[in-house]
């Protein structure tokens, strides 16, 4: 049974990149019919971004039918505004001020149809930052959490677009309770999402611990850790695992499994607190036991003592993992460029379901006709529409 409890909900995504799209794909995903609105004739930028943005088009945009407008024009306006009038979420993630240029903004759709939800997706919420343009990787040097992630004196962007998708996913939320709040009232709302606020939602975790303990936290790479052991170690044969020891019970079940009861035994190592304390003692000890076995091993032994490790793994090792693969949840998804690949869906489970994919990434314009056509639109209209590129 396809889970969509989203199914009968219709959202116009004006969006690119990675935050707007992200916020529509979770929509899809959910069962939405999401119309993503491209620029006529060319098409969403996206499509032609390389290097490591190369696949951002096709992971981002999977479950969504595509139309492409010439929004600058009469013709292609109307159309938009045609669309809104039977859109229940229309999102955006354009500059500031550019769907209010279009005729497009918030106050212009709610005069087209009140009941649509507006959710403007930004570089930072209302406040003297919010003229500014703003990327991913700008706010990650704007709240910290570049300085967080790389060494001392070497600040460093996290390893994914963390701060475009935790935007795109707080807008989800943020429409989904304008949507409740549209069933009480019949109206719907303006929701704001930004890159800025969601980044410092995230960092705001250290915020808390220097009021804490009074002192500015370091780097991730030197912080003080606040388990006796979470690191990775060296294993026989060189290489790499990680292994949380992070509780009393972990500690037990280490020493137990590789017999090593004087360990257990020892006062400076009972609880974690005094691990912590006398970590310099303790990491002797755990990398002798890691440097004895292969990694496979060591995995084996952990897996089946209850304690946390993980290879270190690189992203396409995902492809053929057994958790991943399980139960529908990779899903075969064609690129642009024409290769299938399986790629994660949403990382839900309804009623022992996961979401399916419906929709392939669309082609550029490749439902225009039939979403013209929903609209009550006649072929000769449609025709007109496409010889005049308002339309593609």
């Amino acid at each position: 049974m396809a889970v969509t409890p989203l199914a009968g909900l219709v959202v116009l995504e004006f969006a690119h990149t990675i935050m707007g799209p992200s916020c529509g794909l979770v929509l899809g995903d959910l069962g939405a019919d999401v119309i993503h609105v491209e620029p006529s004739p060319e098409g969403d930028r996206t499509r032609k971004l390389r290097g490591f943005a190369a696949g951002f088009f096709s992971y981002f945009n999977r479950n969504k039918r595509s139309i492409c407008i010439d929004l600058k024009s009469p013709e292609g306006l109307a159309v938009a505004r045609d669309l809104v009038a039977r859109a229940d979420v229309v999102l955006e993630n354009f500059a500031p001020g550019a769907m209010d240029r279009l005729g497009l903004g918030w106050e212009d759709v709610h005069r087209i149809n009140p009941r649509t939800v507006y959710c403007a997706l930004k570089g930072f919420l209302p406040g003297p930052y919010e003229h500014r343009p703003a990327l991913d990787e700008i706010v990650q040097y704007q709240t910290g959490m570049a300085y967080m992630t790389g060494p001392p004196g070497q600040p460093l962007r996290a390893g994914s677009s963390v701060v475009d998708i935790m935007g795109g996913v707080m807008g989800v939320v943020g429409i989904l309770a304008a949507l409740r709040e549209r069933d009480r009232t019949g109206l719907g709302s303006r929701v704001t999402s930004a890159l800025y606020e969601s980044c410092a939602f995230m960092v705001a975790q250290h915020m808390a611990g220097e009021i804490v303990t009074g002192e500015p936290p370091p780097p991730m790479p030197i912080r003080r850790g606040a388990w006796g052991i979470y690191e990775v170690f060296r294993t026989k044969g060189g290489e790499n695992l990680f292994i949380g020891i992070t509780s009393d019970p972990h500690w037990e079940r280490f020493c137990a499994h590789f017999k090593r009861p004087e360990w257990f035994a020892d006062a400076r190592f009972v609880t974690n607190g005094d691990r912590v304390m006398n970590k310099e003692a303790l990491r002797p000890l755990v990398a002798e036991v890691a440097a004895a076995h292969t990694v496979k091993e060591l995995a084996a032994a952990l897996e089946a003592a209850s304690i946390p490790f993980s290879e270190v793994r690189k992203p396409h090792d995902l492809f053929e993992d057994a958790q991943m693969n399980a139960n529908g949840r990779m899903l075969e998804t064609r690129m642009l460029q024409g290769q299938v690949a399986k790629f994660p869906t949403l990382p839900l489970d309804i009623n022992g379901e996961s979401p399916t994919l419906r929709h392939q990434p669309p082609l550029a314009g490749e439902h225009t006709d039939e979403i013209l056509a929903g609209l009550g639109y006649d072929r000769t209209r449609i025709s007109a529409l496409r010889a005049s590129k308002r339309v593609s």
